[in-house]
């Protein structure tokens, strides 16, 4: 599943990247949902411009936590998929810095920052996770 969320966010950022590079943005429904390609040196939100180096290594951390906690038995029976649309959004943000020194975004709803499909799928499997250790205790 994970793969799978690496490889789809990829694509997308590769479509966005050939499509998006010579306009400033693409109106899909206007003034509500445009394809805006942005270069996003920091995390959410466009937070910590500039700290690129302490965000992949924290990246890399997070990572590495994620993957050991994959690798634990029990635990909510949704943990798995959970745990695999953070890790490929994860991995997805994380090979965009490394590439280009910032994560590719281009969905933008204008009433919210500029994301993408990487972004919505560690937030998803994050809220899902937590609801799911919610609901068990």
């Amino acid at each position: 599943m994970a793969l799978a969320v690496l490889v789809a966010d990829q694509a997308t950022k590769w479509l966005a990247l050939e499509f998006l590079s010579s306009v400033s943005t693409v109106p899909v429904i206007p003034g509500v949902f445009h394809l805006t390609l942005v270069r996003n040196s920091g995390v959410a939100f466009g937070l910590f411009q500039g700290y690129g180096l302490w965000i992949t290594l924290g990246t890399l951390a997070v990572l590495a936590g994620l993957f050991r906690a994959t690798l634990r038995p029990g635990g909510s029976q949704w943990a798995p998929f959970c745990l695999a649309l953070i890790l490929g959004g994860a991995i997805g943000n994380l090979m965009d810095r490394m590439r280009f020194g910032g994560v590719i975004d281009f969905l933008d709803f204008r009433i919210w920052p500029v994301f993408n499909l990487a972004d919505s799928c560690i937030t998803v499997g994050a809220a899902l996770l937590a609801v799911s250790f919610w609901r068990k205790s």
